[in-house]
C-alpha cells in the first residue's frame, strides 16, 4: 500500500527539522563563594568545569562550587554523544571580605606544637577523604534551612587575625547559641564523618548532600547520628558546644563542593531576627 502524498510531505518536513542544540542553563549568578546549580539539556552529555568532570543527574541537573578566591573567569565545556560540543565562559563576580580580630585564644591553639601539627594533619586527611565522595544523590536541590537560629558572629571569607597574628580566612558561618542547643540538618544527606574531638574544630560532623556537596558542623558538644546514617532536613543531628579552638559556645557551619569552600549563607534566607 502506497503512502499518501500528505504523509510523504510530512515525513520530509520532519526529516528536515534541525536537531535542537545542547544547552547549559544556570540557576543564580556566578560569584565568589557561590554553589552554582544548573541543567544540561539533553541530560546525556558530559560536562567539565575548569577541566574537572562534573556529575550529571538523570534529569540533567548538576552543581559546582566557586571558592572564596575564584578567578574572574570560569569555563564550562559540555559534550554530547553525537560529538556536539559547547564551550561557555562565565564571568565570576568578586566579593569584598571583612577583617575579623579574635583575641584571648590559648597560644597552643594559634601556634601548635609539632606533635599537635601531626594530629592536625591526620584529622585534615580524614576530612579530605570524606569530601571526595561523589554520590549520585541530589539532596543539594530544593530549599535549604538554617541548622539553628541565633546571632551571626562570624561570616564566610573574613580574614582572621588571631591574637594579633594574621591567619587563614574563615570559611564558615558562626552562629552563637548556648551549649546544648539542637543543630538540625539544613538539607537531606548522609553522615560521612563523626569525630568527637578534633584539634581545631572539636566535635565535628560532616553530611554529604550528593555530587560532591557537603556540610560541616564544628565545635559540637554532642553528636546524635552515626557514620553512614541517612538524615532528613530538619532532623536533629547534634548540639552546639565550645569544643576545639573557640572563645565561646557557637556553631561553625561550613560547606564544600569537593575541595572548594563555598558560602552556606548563599543557600538560605536571611537569619530570622537579624
Amino acid at each position: 500500500m502506497r503512502r499518501s502524498a500528505m504523509a510523504v510531505m510530512l515525513a520530509g518536513l520532519l526529516t528536515a527539522l534541525p536537531v535542537a542544540a545542547g544547552e547549559i542553563t544556570l540557576d543564580g549568578e556566578p560569584v565568589q563563594g557561590a554553589l552554582v546549580t544548573g541543567t544540561l539539556t539533553p541530560g546525556n552529555g558530559a560536562l567539565e568545569v575548569d577541566g574537572r568532570p562534573v556529575q550529571i543527574a538523570g534529569d540533567g541537573r548538576f552543581v559546582f562550587g566557586l571558592d572564596r578566591d575564584a578567578d574572574e573567569r570560569t569555563e564550562l565545556v559540555a559534550e554530547w554523544p553525537d560529538g556536539e560540543r559547547l564551550r561557555r565562559a562565565l564571568d565570576v563576580a568578586s566579593r569584598d571580605y571583612e577583617i575579623q580580630r579574635i583575641d584571648g585564644l590559648p597560644p597552643s591553639k594559634v601556634t601548635p606544637s609539632e606533635e599537635d601539627l601531626q594530629r592536625i594533619r591526620r584529622e585534615a586527611a580524614m576530612v579530605r577523604e570524606a569530601r571526595r565522595r561523589d554520590d549520585p544523590r541530589t539532596d543539594f536541590t530544593g530549599e535549604w534551612r538554617w541548622p539553628l537560629h541565633g546571632t551571626i558572629t562570624g561570616v564566610y571569607g573574613s580574614q582572621r587575625i588571631l591574637n594579633g597574628e594574621p591567619r587563614r580566612p574563615h570559611y564558615g558561618i558562626d552562629i552563637a547559641a548556648p551549649s546544648g542547643t539542637p543543630v538540625v540538618a539544613p538539607a537531606d544527606g548522609v553522615v560521612t564523618l563523626v569525630h568527637e574531638d578534633m584539634f581545631f574544630s572539636g566535635g565535628t560532623l560532616l553530611l554529604d548532600h550528593g555530587h560532591g556537596v557537603s556540610s560541616a558542623f564544628l565545635h559540637l558538644s554532642a553528636i546524635h547520628v552515626a557514620e553512614g546514617e541517612r538524615v532528613r532536613q530538619g532532623e536533629t543531628i547534634a548540639e552546639v558546644g565550645a569544643t576545639g579552638r573557640v572563645t565561646g559556645a557557637h556553631l561553625d557551619w561550613r560547606m564544600n563542593w569537593f575541595d572548594r569552600r563555598v558560602d552556606p549563607s548563599s543557600l538560605v534566607p536571611p537569619m530570622p531576627g537579624s
